[in-house]
């Protein structure tokens, strides 16, 4: 077991993903490794769009936080890549995530709303693979998965608080509470609605498993 795991009590995710779900995914984990794949690819390159799209005027450390973040997933996705085709995977040529799909649907047009959403939809999609890969760790007899997947917590749960706390120079600590709210809560119903299978991302094997509502409100 990861010895951060203690730290998913902590996490603000409005639902909690069951042992359950992990071990159902790793029953195929070329799979697996595939869709993990592209999300590491979508990372990278998600850093990237904030860090030209929005160049962080009078944010100290904008440029670095974002280049940084880009440097780490674009590491993840080399990491990957390695043990997928160590194993006899390949990359496919389409990828598609329907949850992360929706989350981005939910990011509000025209500035500041827009850039604040983006961080903020990025500090929600960073702080749910953090959970996921803190459980795939503790389920997986596959020491090279385990490991694997334990360093990766460490690194998923330092972005989502860097988004966090971007988010939060953003905007009136009260508003960006409140719409943090709403999005931790959108993202709970958007899981609940996706289908089983080998992702990062997916459904439970059970639905009902993983509509665990926490009300709580933690930073």
């Amino acid at each position: 077991m990861p010895s951060d795991l203690a730290k998913l009590d902590a996490l603000p995710l409005h639902s909690r993903t069951p042992t359950e779900w992990a071990r159902a995914v790793l029953e195929d984990p070329i799979r697996l490794l595939m869709d993990h794949a592209f999300l590491e690819k979508k990372a990278a390159t998600n850093a990237l769009e904030l860090l030209t799209r929005w160049p962080g005027d009078g944010i100290p450390g904008w440029v670095e936080t974002m280049t940084g973040v880009a440097r780490d997933e674009a590491a993840h996705l080399a990491q990957v890549t390695r043990i997928l085709l160590r194993r006899g995977g390949r990359l496919d040529r389409i990828h598609k995530n329907p949850y992360a799909n929706s989350l981005r649907l939910l990011v509000r047009k025209g500035d500041p709303a827009e850039i604040l959403d983006r961080l903020l939809v990025s500090a929600v999609i960073e702080v749910r693979s953090c959970e996921r890969f803190a459980l795939l760790a503790a389920a997986s007899a596959d020491a090279e998965l385990a490991g694997f997947y334990e360093a990766l917590f460490a690194s998923e749960f330092g972005h989502y608080r860097v988004f966090l706390e971007l988010a939060r120079k953003m905007a009136d600590p009260a508003a960006v509470e409140a719409r943090w709210q709403q999005l931790l809560a959108s993202e709970a119903e958007i899981l609940a609605g996706q289908e089983a299978g080998p992702r990062i991302h997916s459904g439970c094997p059970t639905p009902a498993a993983c509509v665990v509502v926490d009300n709580r409100s933690l930073p």
